[in-house]
């Protein structure tokens, strides 16, 4: 009962207070999400002529840009006419912050990114595009029968939401029952901590990132502290590539299901896996292209760089939106039912592969697996400086036998070349990022992604 009254009451009196139509956006959206595709499509097209008018109007970047290519937004006939303008980045955004802002924008919130990518961007959003990222994020949780509401424990480190715990906010979480853990200091006393929290709260739904709520499991299971009896009946996991294991540690622990999510501060709420294991595409307010290296489209099945156009930054228009992310578009149909689109694998940032001496691109799971079963390791951070020289920064365990220095280095210089020199670093611990999230694999190099699928 209490979290129907925080559901139909409670929250939409909060998003009302801060003017956001989150509840009417996920109405809507919860209906539109079992359209056909080509109601989906053509819904697409109307917002996007829309924002696209509105761009010329009165964004000074995008009426420069449009009068220099003699684009006419209102003569948009398809989607694909995208492909006329050109890719927005987050270098265009840092040269160009204050002409990209509508000059009609009401109250516009300054946002940045974690700079996990090595490029942290400050960019403004507006009300209409927060009540759509939230209705949409909102729309997914309710898939999986949990709703607003319910008790949830957020393990998180981002300096947004860490440093935001004022008396009001804090206020507000204990009416919404919601309680955040914070995700940069992973300590054997924090950990233990955790646990506590985690049983005495006795939550519904557990979110966070897959890193910290898999070291969380594992750390529950060395403990010896059951978690599988709370009642816990999905864990979100976002903002990181999740891994097999790592889903697999967080259902085994917490006996219940995993569902990802995908989406960034810039880019919005992008994708959300149903029960059903389809990864939907928020297609209401997202247009999603996947391009190679030179920027081209690359068809279903194949991996390529996401390119996101957001519909509800009219305020602060995010047009053809470089992410840096690696996915594959899915042309099947979900047996969900729903008719938005998929994606078929979300295999990580750039920055997440690693290229092989001779060229060839894998993802840092090739790494991963030779280090993620080897006996002793007790975590690892994989950094490929060159082609040449690639760091590997270990914690020993107990039972670490010095002979497994050496099958790292080989394991390692079979699948990047016997001539790369490989630097086994031993070190107390791994740090996370300055974003709390923690990155196995970060490689300096350019990737030469051709749209093509890269190897595991």
């Amino acid at each position: 009962m209490y979290t129907a009254l925080v559901s139909s009451a409670l929250f939409p009196m909060h998003e009302r207070l801060k003017r956001h139509a989150t509840v009417a956006v996920r109405r809507k959206m919860e209906e539109s999400q079992w359209w056909h595709p080509e109601q989906l499509v053509a819904m697409q097209l109307d917002r996007l002529r829309a924002l696209l008018i509105e761009a010329q109007s009165h964004v000074p970047y995008y009426r420069a840009v449009f009068r220099e290519l003699g684009f006419d937004p209102s003569a948009v006939r398809s989607v694909a006419d995208l492909r006329s303008l050109p890719f927005l980045t987050k270098a265009l955004i840092r040269d160009n912050t204050e002409a990209l802002k509508h000059a009609h924008a009401g109250a516009l919130a300054r946002f940045n990114t974690g700079g996990s990518s090595g490029e942290p961007l400050i960019f403004f959003i507006g009300n209409e595009r927060v009540s759509h990222d939230v209705a949409a994020k909102w729309r997914a949780t309710r898939w999986w029968g949990v709703d607003i509401g319910d008790p949830e424990i957020v393990v998180w480190g981002s300096p947004i939401e860490l440093n935001a715990q004022d008396r009001i906010r804090q206020w507000r979480d204990r009416l919404l029952r919601t309680e955040l853990l914070p995700a940069f200091e992973m300590s054997e006393a924090k950990l233990d901590s955790f646990l506590t929290r985690i049983r005495q709260r006795r939550p519904r739904m557990l979110f966070g990132y897959p890193s910290a709520l898999s070291l969380i499991a594992r750390h529950a299971e060395r403990r010896g502290v059951r978690m599988d009896d709370l009642g816990i009946r999905v864990a979100f996991v976002t903002s990181e590539r999740a891994y097999d294991d790592q889903r697999a540690d967080i259902s085994r622990v917490f006996n219940c299901r995993v569902a990802n999510g995908y989406g960034g501060r810039d880019a919005g709420f992008i994708a959300h896996e149903c029960p059903e294991g389809g990864m939907h595409i928020t297609a209401e307010d997202i247009i999603v292209e996947l391009v190679d290296r030179d920027g081209q489209p690359v068809p279903a099945g194949t991996a390529g760089e996401i390119v996101v156009t957001h519909l509800a930054t009219k305020d602060f228009p995010f047009v053809r939106y470089r992410t840096g992310d690696i996915a594959v578009l899915d042309d099947r149909t979900c047996p969900c039912g729903r008719g938005l689109p998929l994606l078929s694998e979300i295999q990580g940032r750039t920055t997440d592969f690693v290229v092989a001496a001779d060229g060839t691109v894998m993802h840092g799971l090739s790494l991963i697996y030779v280090l993620r079963d080897l006996p002793g390791v007790s975590s690892f951070k994989i950094v490929q400086e060159s082609l040449e020289h690639t760091r590997v920064l270990v914690v020993r365990g107990a039972d670490f036998a010095p002979a497994r220095e050496q099958e790292i280095v080989s394991g390692f210089q079979r699948r990047l070349g016997d001539s790369v020199r490989i630097s086994v670093e031993f070190v107390d611990r791994i740090p996370p990022e300055a974003s709390g999230k923690y990155r196995y694999v970060v490689s300096k190099l350019s990737l030469p992604l051709a749209g093509g699928q890269a190897h595991a």
